[in-house]
């Protein structure tokens, strides 16, 4: 993971641990464009404070969200970023190998910085199930990285695609984005489940600190075998979660909705509910009226409904799990999981964490490890880059960082726009992967990138 610190003089970065350079957390301290003369590749011991050793070659067999990036050039950092701005960046390695060597304490670390330098960039990681602990001899099986870091930083995953005009949608309908804003907090990501072996009773009790009597609900008698969950969320969590929404909803000028299963989950999901509506009556509607926008709540299957039927410009509001979901079908909805951004923005409004939001491509990296090209999408990770970079330099006034942000996007679409593009874009436009070929239809990874990288320079003036 990278973060992102107010912008100060000079280029000064840190490294923290050792690292595969694949799955990572970066905070960016500082930022700002290079003169448009500067091409070279940057000093890559220039990222690495005295104290702190730099990044060394990549783990065999770690996975990556792209081919294993080098230290002279990875995918969007080394080849569009680190060559055009002066970025001091903090680095965490989330890999697995470094997880389970600090018993994971690398990922609060990360967390902790995002917090202070308010802007980190993400890769994908691994969540480890019973295979990759077996492959990677994990001492247990470490929870998901991204609900860690969510659960100390609260706030709201907002998930939107990138629209490219030759990329045919699933749903034609669809000719404005739709923007998913999915709690980053509880629920099933924080329960506990288990599994019961033989005939019993289950039961939840809650004990006020107060000393007061505690509270019992029977929620099960087994007969048998069979399987059970606790699991639980805060006003403090749901009433940032609301926040997050509402202020994004302004900021984008569209209507919010808000979804949940209340007539099942009475307590659970009528809490959500009245929240969401409590904060937007005190504190958002003379705003929403100013700009013409709206705040509704729906049930969630009455909204996926109108989802499908409506034409975009929107914000959906989803619980946790509802908007794991519902984003990846939103993504092949529009196109392409791989053109969908992903920002976690915390309720404080100035603190974010950007990724791409998809997963690793673990079966690319073997091809990669092979000495084999591949064609891998890069665009949701060099997204990741941009929207860091572009709150950076909101934070910062940095107007000069927004534009090469901006610009570095726009170039992206109208490379692929242009007909150059990646193997899983071009199956979108010609019915399937098993239709398109090499340099006909698609270019591999590095030309792909390499386009951009012209295109860029073009538009930078370079």
């Amino acid at each position: 993971m990278l973060t992102c610190a107010p912008l100060k003089p000079g280029r000064a970065g840190a490294t923290q641990g050792p690292s595969d350079r694949s799955s990572r957390v970066h905070t960016i301290p500082a930022a700002s464009p290079l003169p448009a003369t500067h091409k070279t590749w940057p000093d890559t011991s220039a990222l690495s404070a005295p104290s702190v050793r730099p990044l060394p070659p990549p783990s065999a067999g770690a996975p990556a969200c792209w081919p294993q990036p080098s230290a002279s050039k990875c995918i969007s950092s080394g080849t569009l970023i680190l060559t055009n701005v002066d970025v001091d960046l903090k680095y965490y390695d989330l890999g697995l190998p470094y997880r389970d060597q600090t018993n994971d304490q690398v990922t609060i670390d990360s967390a902790l910085a995002t917090q202070k330098y308010n802007v980190a960039v993400k890769c994908a990681t691994i969540t480890p199930d019973e295979d990759r602990v077996e492959e990677f001899k994990l001492k247990k099986m470490w929870k998901s990285p991204n609900g860690t870091i969510r659960n100390i930083l609260g706030g709201t995953v907002f998930r939107e695609p990138i629209i490219c005009k030759n990329i045919p949608r699933l749903v034609p309908g669809w000719t404005q984005a739709i923007t998913i804003g999915r709690h980053a907090h509880g629920d099933q990501y924080k329960a506990t489940d288990f599994v019961a072996d033989r005939a019993g009773t289950f039961k939840m009790v809650f004990t006020p600190t107060d000393g007061s009597a505690a509270n019992e609900w029977e929620v099960f008698k087994f007969p048998a075998g069979g399987v059970g969950m606790g699991m639980y969320n805060t006003d403090e969590s749901i009433s940032g979660f609301a926040h997050s929404c509402f202020q994004y909803a302004i900021q984008k000028k569209w209507p919010l909705y808000m979804s949940t299963k209340n007539t099942i989950l009475k307590a659970y999901d009528g809490r959500f509910k009245d929240i969401f509506q409590e904060i937007f009556e005190k504190n958002y509607k003379p705003e929403f009226d100013k700009v013409k926008i709206w705040y509704e709540h729906r049930l969630i299957d009455d909204m996926v409904a109108q989802v499908l039927k409506s034409s975009g410009g929107f914000v959906w509001a989803c619980k946790n799990y509802d908007g794991d979901v519902q984003s990846d079908i939103l993504a092949q909805g529009f196109g392409s999981l791989g053109l969908m951004t992903s920002v976690l923005v915390c309720p404080d409004g100035k603190t974010i964490e950007a990724e791409a939001a998809h997963g690793t491509v673990t079966r690319h990296y073997r091809e990669h490890q092979k000495g084999r090209p591949t064609s891998t999408n890069p665009i949701a990770s060099i997204f990741a880059w941009t929207r860091g970079l572009e709150h950076r330099g909101k934070l910062d006034g940095n107007q000069d960082l927004i534009k090469f942000a901006l610009t570095l996007e726009r170039v992206c679409v109208e490379t692929v726009e242009s007909g150059s593009m990646t193997k899983d874009l071009a199956g979108c436009i010609h019915g399937g992967l098993s239709n398109v070929r090499l340099n006909e239809h698609y270019v591999n990874t590095t030309d792909f990138l390499d386009a951009i990288k012209n295109n860029l320079e073009k538009a930078l003036g370079k």
